[in-house]
């Protein structure tokens, strides 16, 4: 299983977490309180830890299907995230 990371440095973690994981939450599993969430979707998982400077995300799978991960919610966090204009930088790790 691979992993990879993004840390994603804003004031506002704890309302993209809640949007992201109410907007998956239509389709796959997800829990989630304010400051900590979990994504089960079909192609791997994504775990969410929200603070008051930053929100982290990271997200697990096969080596395959990382990039999709990566594209997929960085995608989505990009559009919520939309007045920020974020750059999103993701680590992986086997």
């Amino acid at each position: 299983m691979t992993q990879s990371n993004l840390h994603f440095s804003t004031t506002h973690a704890s309302r993209y977490l809640q949007q992201l994981a109410k907007h998956f939450g239509h389709k796959v599993p997800v829990t989630f309180t304010p400051s900590e969430g979990e994504v089960s979707l079909p192609f791997g998982t994504c775990e969410m830890a929200a603070t008051d400077a930053a929100l982290s995300i990271t997200v697990s799978g096969e080596t395959r299907d990382i990039p999709r991960l990566e594209h997929f919610v960085g995608d989505h966090l990009a559009r919520f995230a939309f007045r920020e204009n974020p750059t999103l930088t993701w680590q992986r790790t086997a």
